[in-house]
C-alpha cells in the first residue's frame, strides 16, 4: 500500500479560528476524525459562533483540545500536513496550542504544493469535481480528507 502525505482538515466556526470538528490522515490512508470540546476561553456570549453544533453536542461528543494535540503529536510530530488552502486551519490550530501555552509542532502547507506539474488552479478544480463525484460537503473535516486522499491517489496514480 501507497504512503500518503498527512492531510489536515479543521472545521472552524464563524469566530475567528474557533476548531470545532477536525480529520488528518495517516500514511496508509486512514483518517482520524473527532469533535472539540470548546475551551472555556473559547465561549462567549454568542453561541451562534458554533456553526452547526450545540455546545452540549461538542462538549458530550467532542474530546479536549489537549486530548486533539496529545495525538496529533503521536500520529505526526514535526511534519508538514496539507490542508486545501480554502479555511482556516492556521488560525484553528494556533488557537489549540495556544490554549495551553504551547507552539504547533506541525507546519501546514497548501496540498497543491504536493503536485507541481499542475497549472495553477487545477488541484482546485479538480477537487470541486471530486467532491461532486463523491457527492460530500466541503468544510466537512472527514468529507476534506476524503477529497484529498482520493484526489492524490489519482494524481500519483502511475498505472
Amino acid at each position: 500500500m501507497a504512503d500518503y502525505p498527512g492531510f489536515i482538515a479543521i472545521e472552524t466556526g464563524e469566530d475567528d479560528g474557533l476548531p470545532l470538528a477536525i480529520a488528518w490522515s495517516l500514511p496508509d490512508g486512514r483518517v482520524k476524525e473527532t469533535l472539540i470540546q470548546p475551551d472555556d476561553s473559547w465561549i462567549k456570549e454568542d453561541t451562534n459562533a458554533m456553526g452547526a453544533y450545540s455546545i452540549e453536542e461538542l462538549e458530550s461528543l467532542g474530546v479536549s483540545p489537549l486530548e486533539v494535540i496529545r495525538e496529533l503529536e503521536n500520529d505526526h510530530f514535526s511534519a508538514t500536513l496539507y490542508t486545501s488552502d480554502n479555511g482556516d486551519e492556521e488560525a484553528a490550530l494556533a488557537r489549540l496550542f495556544d490554549t495551553y501555552g504551547l507552539d504547533p509542532f506541525v507546519e501546514l502547507a497548501p496540498a497543491p504544493v504536493l503536485y507541481p506539474s499542475l497549472e495553477p488552479g487545477e488541484w482546485h478544480r479538480q477537487r470541486r469535481e471530486t467532491f461532486s463525484e463523491l457527492g460530500l460537503e466541503p468544510m466537512r473535516p472527514e468529507h476534506e480528507l476524503e477529497v484529498m486522499l482520493s484526489l492524490h491517489q489519482r494524481l500519483t496514480d502511475t498505472d
